[in-house]
């Protein structure tokens, strides 16, 4: 390495999302308050290489919902260099999801309904138009996981 690219070189620090194992797991979902938003996987924040760029910390939030292993790399490069457009994409994502979570845990508790009416009234709610969409299934399973979570907190 040259002088000059020591100087310069940037500095790598512990990733505060995985805490350098490269992958997270549920203790650092409950950690980063991210229950129903991850699931365990390579982390996304480092790029499952344990560092991170101290620039990140700046950029990126560490509990970023958005920012996840399964979005494609360009996907990732555009939230970690501060796109616009894509760090809105991001919020807008990050409010989808809550505001799922919120319908399903209101109909649960308040209407006793199980996974498969609260995805059907869902979906019949669901604007065509909506930025993010979620399959029958899929959504059927994600309800399920919220309704799990709640049947734990009442008890």
């Amino acid at each position: 390495m040259t002088f000059f690219k020591s100087l310069f070189r940037k500095t790598k620090l512990e990733c505060p999302r995985c805490l350098g194992k490269k992958f997270v797991d549920w203790e650092d979902i409950r950690r980063l308050n991210n229950l129903l938003k991850w699931t365990p996987g390579p982390c996304a924040y480092c790029n499952a290489s344990g560092k991170v760029d101290e620039e990140i910390l700046l950029k990126v939030a560490v509990n970023n919902v958005y920012l996840t292993a399964d979005l494609p790399e360009a996907e990732m490069e555009k939230i970690k260099s501060g796109d616009i457009e894509t760090v809105e994409k991001a919020k807008q994502h990050e409010i989808f999801v809550d505001n799922l979570i919120e319908f399903a845990a209101h109909y649960y508790t308040t209407q006793n309904m199980d996974a498969e009416k609260i995805a059907n009234l869902y979906l019949n709610t669901e604007d065509e138009a909506a930025l993010f969409s979620v399959e029958k299934k899929n959504l059927i399973d994600y309800i399920k996981k919220i309704i799990e979570l709640k049947k734990a907190e009442l008890n």
